[in-house]
């Protein structure tokens, strides 16, 4: 055995034994399944060190649970499609496809170097016809059902670059990456129906106990479920009514005006006899979209010159056109009840619109109050608490037929249409005599072109006639493709369930999905907490729904791992504070970058890069290396030490076994690795200290050094496949089971507790683990360090005792 740790070479050699070995390899019917994934990445062309910590986890829990027995599945795919690859081929003027397989290429190198235990027999690629083809198949199943549908809706559209943007990608007013100004626009889209699954969404979330609060009670709040109140107003002179909903009808009384928003139909019919109106409506198309955006503007408006008929007053109610509303929530109108909502008391003020106060008990003279109280200038409701009011102002609309209850959520259907090359074609074909109708399914998979070099003028598919022209499947006529692609979270919403059937080339899912789902662990960054986990959420159970899969929930367990920050902020490029992950494996080899990102930090939350903690990760392992190279070499030597006492063997029992069961518990229940790793750095120092001065039996030895060495392995796996090896010579320790901790070997003879005065550490004692309570609390008494503090046992208030833990004394 070399005496120094060659971290190159060692590393070489245990991954290319690992291909040829094919250790990774899972089976589709072996018992004890354990399904391990993480989210996969976006093919950018390198690893960053998010990357490394987010594949060093799952890696860490996919080795745990082989070594523990389980048939281990651990994937790995990329999530090619998207606008940042079309951005990227613009730039290098190259073909979105040859760019992304590129960069495959060099990333599954990178993430091999990483030693990661993956299956790559099981890689998959969302770019691949072989994958897109069966979500094309599925979106014409979903369109069938009337789960996806077309409709004209308001997007953010950017001139320039001629594409619909999301929110995120408005930048002050303008496109993030033409600068152009973004416009309002109404354009037809595909939209799928997850608000017939909003409440088996909402309720599903209970299950799932095994995910962080955190992000349940983010889908939670984008779920929005809203218990209220909707009620029509009529139109004056018109047998018309705008319909509000409401979830706070016991202020019904204090409504003064109606706001709809722009893009509401009475909007554009007023809009047609009044130039303000019609001109307000052009100026709210160039701002953005989003709830956020409309919750922070400035609000402003226009009368619409149209009044409305309260329900219960039959007073006229003036309706506005209000940039504040979203024609997205509820009917795109909204009951305006300015003493108690602070929206409506700011445009209020600003238009000297009447405010009405109906609860008593907050002055509202600089600002709306929406606290609790009696109804006040209500009529019939006075005095009654709103609480109460909520219940009964509903049962009069509804006997007057005038409203009703309602609930309402905040989850719009998710739109999946984008004008962009670089995504999985919509198999839709557009005929002027039968309108839109699907592909028959034997012509799919309808394949993106190839070796497309793309500009910024739009997508190309708009130009190509191979692609365009094509016969309607139902009547024969000359017919045109749909060429917008799909939401690259259609791809990213199923791509889990795939695995488990990855060549099957007769269906999109086969009987194994039955075997490997749910994923059992499932590991991704916090950012993913709504959009991607939602939708995979809302697809697993359209899976469920057609049969394709027998559960739906598709994650049991979820790990949302931290940032990793340099200079106290996130890493990126622009700010020139990233580090290469290729240049740590370089010059420190795998093991060294996987130990530190995972005993840096607790995996949840954000990782702080130091250059120190590398040098101190690698001189650990270097020690690691030094402790099995002295055991081999004094195997061989036999240096000639004291025998060590029978109290030290069980010392040393003691604390094998306790680490033992630690570890295992801070990686099956805790998933606390970085004390996992401390614990097993106490036994190799306990080991070593004793070592240093007694021969220590070696039988006992070399099981620690066993027990290390396999506790070690998911963290550093080359160099313990390369010690075990120079310890068991012809065998793997990818083979070898867990080591299991004796319950008999964790009793001890002795135990050292803590002594506090008034909870502030005074000294500490050995006690047998026998010995009685007041004889330990009599000798606490004696020991000097507390004697001073305790003046007479009538001083002393309370002895509050711990069991084998801890002693305090509260005096006066």
């Amino acid at each position: 055995m070399l005496e120094q740790y060659n971290f190159k070479e060692i590393e070489k050699k245990a991954q290319e034994d690992w291909e040829a070995s094919q250790t990774f390899v899972s089976s589709d019917d072996a018992p004890n399944k354990f399904y391990v994934l993480s989210m996969f990445p976006y093919p950018s062309g390198k690893l960053h060190m998010g990357h490394v910590r987010n594949y060093a986890i799952g890696d860490v829990i996919s080795r745990f649970k082989k070594l523990n027995g389980f048939n281990v599945m651990q994937p790995m795919g990329w999530d090619a499609f998207g606008l940042p690859a079309e951005n990227a081929a613009i730039q290098n003027k190259t073909a979105p496809d040859k760019w992304t397989y590129a960069n495959i290429d060099h990333m599954k190198q990178q993430l091999k170097q990483l030693g990661l235990g993956i299956d790559w027999k099981r890689e998959l690629a969302t770019c691949d016809p072989s994958y897109y083809r069966w979500e094309q198949w599925f979106f014409i199943k979903l369109y069938e059902k009337g789960l996806i549908y077309k409709k004209t809706s308001t997007v953010n559209w950017d001139p320039v670059d001629q594409t619909v943007l999301a929110n995120e990608q408005v930048i002050d007013g303008r496109g993030w990456r033409s600068g152009a100004k973004v416009e309002k626009k109404e354009i037809p889209q595909f939209f799928m129906k997850i608000t017939d699954y909003a409440e088996d969404l909402l309720e599903g979330l209970d299950e799932l106990h095994d995910w962080p609060e955190q992000v349940k009670t983010m889908q939670k709040n984008w779920i929005g479920k809203s218990e209220g109140c909707e009620i029509k107003f009529q139109l004056e002179g018109s047998n018309g009514f705008i319909t509000v909903f409401t979830t706070r009808p016991d202020t019904l009384m204090g409504a003064t005006y109606l706001a709809i928003a722009p893009e509401h139909e009475i909007s554009f019919q007023a809009a047609k006899k009044n130039e303000s109106i019609k001109n307000f409506i052009e100026y709210c198309k160039q701002a953005g979209v989003s709830e956020e955006e409309f919750a922070t503007k400035e609000k402003e408006g226009v009368f619409s010159g149209l009044y409305a008929i309260h329900p219960f007053t039959n007073e006229k109610i003036p309706i506005w056109v209000a940039n504040y509303v979203l024609i997205s929530y509820g009917d795109g109108a909204v009951m305006a009840v300015p003493a108690h909502d602070d929206r409506d008391y700011e445009f209020a003020k600003k238009y000297n619109l009447a405010v009405k106060q109906v609860i008593e008990g907050g002055d509202i003279n600089d600002r709306a109050f929406t606290g609790e109280g009696k109804l006040v200038q209500s009529g019939e409701f006075n005095g009654l608490l709103n609480g109460d009011a909520k219940k009964f102002i509903p049962e009069k609309l509804e006997s007057i037929n005038k409203g009703k209850k309602k609930i309402n959520f905040r989850l719009r259907d998710w739109g999946i249409s984008r004008q962009r090359f670089w995504g999985c074609p919509i198999p839709m074909i557009n005929c002027n005599k039968c309108g839109d109708v699907p592909v028959n399914e034997k012509d799919l998979p309808i394949k993106l072109p190839e070796n497309i070099e793309i500009d910024n003028t739009g997508s190309p598919l708009k130009k190509m006639e191979s692609f365009l022209k094509c016969k309607c499947p139902r009547c024969g006529s000359d017919a045109v493709r749909e060429t917008d692609t799909l939401d690259t979270f259609f791809e990213s919403s199923w791509y889990f369930a795939r695995y488990a059937s990855f060549d099957s080339k007769n269906s999109m899912l086969d009987s194994r999905v039955k075997y490997w789902l749910s994923v059992d662990y499932y590991i991704g960054g916090i950012e993913h907490a709504i959009l991607h986990l939602l939708y995979s959420r809302f697809f697993n159970r359209l899976l469920f729904d057609f049969g394709l899969t027998h559960t739906k929930e598709p994650f049991k367990k979820l790990l949302t791992q931290g940032m990793v920050l340099k200079d106290g902020s996130k890493m990126s490029k622009s700010k020139g504070n990233t580090v290469d992950p290729q240049e740590l494996i370089d010059n420190y080899g795998a093991d060294t970058a996987r130990l530190f990102i995972m005993f840096a930090a607790p995996a949840e939350q954000s990782l702080e890069w130091s250059d120190e903690g590398i040098e101190g990760s690698h001189r650990f392992v270097k020690k690691v290396w030094r402790l099995v190279f002295d055991y081999v070499k004094q195997e061989t030597t036999k240096k000639e030490l004291p025998s060590t006492t029978d109290k030290d063997i069980k010392n040393l029992r003691y604390k094998l076994h306790a680490t033992i069961k630690k570890v295992t518990d801070d990686l099956e229940r805790r998933t606390s690795f970085n004390t996992a790793i401390s614990a097993i750095m106490e036994l190799i120092n306990t080991l070593q200290k004793i070592e240093n001065s007694h021969k220590i039996d070696s039988p006992l030895k070399k099981k620690i050094i066993e027990s290390v060495l396999i506790m070690l392995n998911p963290f550093i796996p080359h160099a313990t496949k390369e010690l075990w090896q120079h310890i068991n010579n012809n065998t793997n320790i990818e083979d070898q089971k867990w080591p299991q901790f004796n319950e008999a070997a964790l009793a001890q003879d002795e135990i050292k507790i803590v002594i506090q005065v008034n909870g502030k550490l005074r000294a500490d004692m050995l006690i047998s683990s026998d010995m009685e309570e007041e004889t330990i609390k009599n000798n606490a008494k004696s020991i000097e360090a507390v004697k001073k503090f305790i003046t007479s046992d009538d001083s002393i208030k309370k002895i509050i005792y711990v069991k084998e833990k801890l002693l305090n004394f509260v005096v006066n």
